[in-house]
């Protein structure tokens, strides 16, 4: 029997998850007009970028896979920024001491416009303005304030009273919107609206992909690029208009691994996309079934393979086309089988494990540490994730991210240039180090999942170094332990920070494992007595990540959406 707070919803004909309830009934307003998946993900996430604008921004990063049924074709498009050219790799060692501050010196190029434009343009079937028509009225004419953004804002008020640009937006009439007012973001919806009829325009001259490739100049060649660069040189920044002019999103294969006759697809090593299908690939040589949903040696063993595909993050990844990343050699069941002999099942690593080489299958040192930390570990303040199947069978997976408490808002335009540069490395010799034209190492890593050959769970969560243990406890409770999505989604679940943190100053909590309140106290006293630092989380936790998911059960012709109650996540569908 279900004890979640949520039924699953289910739909026979196309479903929506979104990390937004409005956000989802945007793109299920598109499936109804005849859109398809794509079409209906990017209405999501342009929404998104609207409603959660605390955590997601126009101007931020929105990383996707995405799957064409006619063809059976699995792309990932990016959708992550990079440094500007006027960086270099000691800029941060040799003005800040090796830290990269909050403002506009951590901006990277917004990729998100580009990602949402390339996906319409190559796989979609509607406009620009068609799919942000909802988004445009969410920000012009405001939405009602909720409790998750008002306690951001609140908790966050120094922050954004930093730029007198944010401080108008956050807080309109000097102080924290209540919730159930009305919150407007009028330079906002103007620049989503010009967007929209740039691409008017040139469509009715030149067609539909005319269109689109005008918003997207109007946005990287035109009047918006302009304004942003401005600022932000104003600022004492280093982005400039060519580094606008000069950007495009990356089109490229995924990272994927098999599991019981589930084929899983992650995003790249730009990202931390495949320390997820790395940690599956230690699980396969366990019983996890016999070992027992979140028993002491269940948590103890996923804790333990996080750890070691985290070291491995750590020590390579960064962005391909700048660092040699052997992720042959990290993917393979070779490797995989060489990492479970180093798991001890009656005591804990103390802290991060050392690295391994796949070819020698030996340990390497551990580059780049930082000292540990005492204090608790620190929450995510970012992100947000979505995902659609349609009645064709095409899906969209997609974790759009940037918060704005940290990067200001950009007078006259309302958006915030990207500060994804936060998950650089100062250190020139670290694998995500910054450099002019380099991706930044991505937390946001959107996942889908197929079974014979067909889309069948696509999943992914906000919560920065959470975001992969979220991911895989979700992916496990549906198909090792038989749950419902929506069960999946509400069961308890656990979090170490036995790693460097993703984010500036990437912070190292060795042994800390954090574990929400339901899970029994004698597994909490198990786990201590192996080693690890066990920490207390509430019963649920929006720390603990908001995975969305949908299971399509190919056998029944039905699909059954959950989504996270720990964040404003719903599902829609019929």
């Amino acid at each position: 029997m279900s004890t979640t707070n949520r039924l699953t919803i289910m739909g026979t004909r196309h479903v929506v998850a979104a990390g937004h309830y409005i956000a989802a009934h945007a793109a299920f307003e598109i499936l109804e007009a005849g859109g398809n998946a794509i079409d209906a993900g990017v209405a999501a996430g342009i929404a998104i970028e609207v409603l959660q604008t605390d955590k997601v921004n126009f101007g931020g990063v929105a990383p996707q896979i995405i799957f064409t049924a006619k063809d059976k074709k699995v792309t990932c498009i990016d959708g992550v920024g990079v440094w500007p050219k006027a960086v270099t790799p000691d800029y941060f060692l040799k003005k800040h001491g090796g830290k990269i501050p909050p403002g506009v010196e951590r901006c990277a190029v917004p990729a998100a416009p580009d990602a949402w434009l390339t996906a319409l343009a190559n796989f979609g079937t509607m406009s620009f303005a068609d799919v942000a028509s909802a988004a445009i009225r969410f920000a012009s004419e405001g939405f009602a304030m909720y409790p998750l953004l008002s306690e951001f804002i609140t908790t966050h008020r120094k922050d954004y009273e930093r730029w007198p640009s944010s401080t108008r937006v956050f807080l309109p009439k000097g102080r924290v919107p209540q919730v159930g007012e009305v919150f407007v973001q009028a330079e906002l919806g103007r620049t989503l609206k010009y967007l929209a009829d740039e691409e008017r325009k040139a469509a009715r001259k030149k067609g539909r992909k005319a269109g689109l490739l005008a918003a997207r100049n109007a946005f990287y060649k035109g009047d918006v690029a302009r304004e942003v660069c401005k600022f932000i040189e104003r600022e004492g920044g280093l982005m400039r208009f060519e580094d606008f002019a000069g950007y495009s999103v990356n089109i490229e294969p995924t990272v994927k691994t098999r599991f019981e006759g589930i084929e899983l697809h992650a995003c790249g090593p730009w990202s931390q996309g495949p320390s997820l299908p790395m940690a599956l690939n230690i699980l396969k040589g366990y019983d996890l079934r016999a070992l027992g949903h979140n028993s002491a040696d269940y948590i103890h063993l996923l804790t333990e393979a996080t750890k070691l595909a985290m070291a491995d993050r750590h020590n390579y990844f960064g962005d391909p086309k700048f660092v040699n990343v052997p992720i042959t050699g990290l993917m393979s069941e070779k490797y995989a089988a060489w990492q479970r002999t180093r798991i001890r099942m009656d005591v804990a690593c103390e802290g991060m494990p050392r690295g391994g080489e796949p070819k020698s299958l030996a340990e390497i040192d551990n580059r780049n540490m930082p000292k540990s930390e005492g204090a608790e570990a620190p929450g995510p303040g970012d992100t947000s994730y979505l995902c659609v199947i349609d009645k064709h069978g095409n899906a969209f997976s997609c974790t759009p991210s940037d918060g704005s408490d940290q990067t200001p808002i950009i007078p006259g335009v309302g958006i915030v240039c990207s500060g994804r540069g936060t998950q650089s490395w100062s250190d020139p010799a670290h694998p995500s180090s910054v450099a002019p034209g380099k991706r930044p190492r991505l937390t946001p890593n959107p996942a889908l999942a197929f079974k014979n050959g067909k889309a069948y769970m696509p999943f992914g969560t906000p919560g920065g170094d959470v975001q992969t243990q979220a991911m895989l406890q979700v992916f496990l409770n549906v198909n090792v332990f038989g749950m419902s999505a929506q069960d999946a989604i509400e069961a308890p679940r656990f979090s170490t920070y036995s790693f460097p943190g993703s984010f500036e100053p990437h912070k190292y909590y060795p042994g800390r494992l954090y574990l929400e309140s339901r899970i029994d106290a004698s597994v909490n006293d198990a786990l201590a007595r192996r080693g690890h630092d066990v920490r207390a989380w509430p019963d649920y936790t929006w720390l603990a990540g908001a995975v969305c998911t949908i299971v399509n059960d190919h056998k029944n012709g039905v699909m059954h959406g959950g989504a996270d109650p720990r964040r404003p996540a719903y599902v829609l569908g019929w």
